[in-house]
């Protein structure tokens, strides 16, 4: 047993309706690797700002290294030592990697000072960085990594890290876990989040399950089957994603030499792309953050127009067409960015649900909008698809991460599209919805749908894809059968590395 670092005792913090944090209490030990786990909603995000002083909690304690710890805000924890690595970067993209970096020091030295310390922690934990490339230039990788220097530039007793590993290929993730574990062996305790249980199984010492806000159960991961724990998170059975046998029809949309510039100076273009999808077919897109993944579904769902025949219908010309028209015909999406795209944060779920299901849902007379239709339908998709909420008047933005993800992926999928482009699909839910959400969109293109799966999650692809292709700098590799691939030679065409001529299919 290592010497605890921090010691929770008791934490609890409510919102109304609520319990965020019941009650819990553990330890977490100097160079230790702990894992927090738990599904959707568990109280993960809650626990870690009480900790990291985004949050004051409404009952117990703190010890950090046996003294009294409460702190007041971020600055007050960084200050005892305590760094976090956020799920979303905060950075500027139109400043170098050391401006973005004094941006979060209290009193940072001077630039040409700053750039050799930056150089010198980068390369001391195998992180290369050049402190004077512009953020907007850097690949999601990259700028982790800028994130994770950051930190370290603090000498950090405890480092939290909330999902690391989601915006990297398998060859990051080897950097990123050699790095954590020079940090543990020179006594860095690290506190880190991860839906991945293989990942978790690899790295990490000890983990701390919540679930509904509690402290479930303790376990040593790599004596534990990601299965196991995974069954722990939700307390019961989990099923796994399986495949009915079915035979591919014809092709329901085809791409042909599709070429859009870049939306801004740090979006990326796509580049003479050729595609097709056939009726019950799951293609599935992978890439490294920043390659066009965006432009691409954006292209697909009609945000973004493209030469008329550049995109085709079963056979027709739709690229000139907007989302409204698209989802008439019945080309639906879900694009990865929860809020403020896929759904409005401040109108509630009935309201989310007529946004995109009008159309199709038929909840429009004469121009009225038909609220107890609207609502029947917000209903349908919190039920079908297990969303953790008190009801569908809530606001979008009162949900979990999670939760919201399967509003937004169930309401399209319940529109009974013909063609169905995800980005992210399961991006931050736990395995027991992912599985459920890949399982929906399984069940889909059992139906005769089409559907085009963008994911950073490799074993998600393996999982449901019948080919796999891989955008790299706005060009689509050649289209590959997935049962063919294996996870290395993914990643290795994630980065850019072989077969990445323009594919014609």
């Amino acid at each position: 047993m290592t010497a605890p670092l921090l010691c929770l005792q008791g934490l609890t913090k409510a919102y109304p309706g609520v319990i965020a944090n019941n009650n819990v209490s553990f330890d977490i030990g100097k160079g230790q690797v702990h894992a927090l786990l738990g599904e959707n909603g568990a109280g993960k995000s809650t626990l870690v700002k009480m900790i990291y002083g985004l949050v004051k909690p409404d009952s117990g304690s703190m010890l950090l290294n046996g003294v009294p710890y409460a702190p007041s805000e971020p600055r007050a924890a960084r200050a005892d030592g305590i760094a976090m690595v956020f799920q979303h970067f905060s950075l500027f993209d139109a400043l170098n990697v050391a401006e973005n970096i004094a941006l979060g020091m209290e009193n940072p030295p001077k630039m040409g000072d700053l750039a050799k310390r930056i150089r010198d922690v980068s390369e001391t934990y195998g992180l290369p960085l050049d402190p004077y490339r512009r953020v907007g230039d850097l690949s999601a990788g990259e700028r982790q990594r800028v994130e994770i220097i950051r930190c370290l530039l603090q000498d950090p007793r405890l480092l939290i890290m909330d999902e690391p590993t989601s915006v990297l290929t398998p060859q990051e993730v080897n950097i990123l876990f050699e790095t954590l574990r020079k940090l543990r062996s020179e006594g860095t305790a690290i506190l880190y989040i991860s839906h991945k249980l293989e990942e978790i199984r690899a790295l990490c010492d000890h983990a701390t399950v919540l679930r509904l806000g509690e402290n479930v159960g303790e376990c040593i991961p790599a004596e534990t089957s990601a299965r196991d724990m995974a069954e722990l998170m939700v307390g019961t059975g989990l099923k796994t994603p399986e495949r009915s046998g079915r035979a591919l029809g014809d092709v329901a949309l085809d791409i042909s030499g599709l070429s859009v510039p870049a939306p801004s100076e740090f979006g990326t273009g796509l580049k003479n792309l050729h595609l097709t999808v056939r009726k019950g077919e799951v293609l599935g897109v992978g890439g490294v953050a920043g390659n066009g993944q965006d432009e691409l579904l954006a292209v697909l769902s009609g945000e973004v127009r493209s030469a008329s025949d550049a995109v085709k219908l079963h056979g027709k010309p739709i690229g000139n067409l907007g989302p409204t028209d698209r989802r008439r015909l019945g080309v639906l999406s879900a694009p990865e960015e929860r809020l403020g795209h896929a759904a409005a944060p401040d109108m509630s779920l009935t309201e989310n649900a007529m946004l995109t299901g009008s159309v199709r849902e038929n909840l429009v007379r004469r121009g009225f909008l038909k609220w107890r239709q609207a609502q029947a339908f917000a209903e349908r998709i919190i039920e079908d698809f297990d969303v953790r909420t008190p009801g569908p008047g809530n606001a979008a933005r009162s949900l979990s991460g999670g939760n919201l993800q399967k509003f937004v992926i169930g309401r399209e999928i319940l529109q009974r599209p013909e063609v169905l482009v995800v980005n992210q699909p399961t991006w931050g839910v736990d395995a027991s919805a992912a599985a459920a959400i890949r399982q929906a969109m399984l069940d889909l293109a059992a139906d005769g749908a089409a559907v085009i799966c963008i994911s950073q999650d490799l074993d998600e692809l393996m999982e449901i894809s019948d080919r796999f292709a891989a955008l790299n700098e706005g060009r689509l590799s050649t289209p590959q059968d997935t049962a063919e691939l294996t996870i290395e030679e993914i990643g290795l065409m994630m980065g850019g590395a072989h077969g990445m001529e323009v594919a014609h299919v």
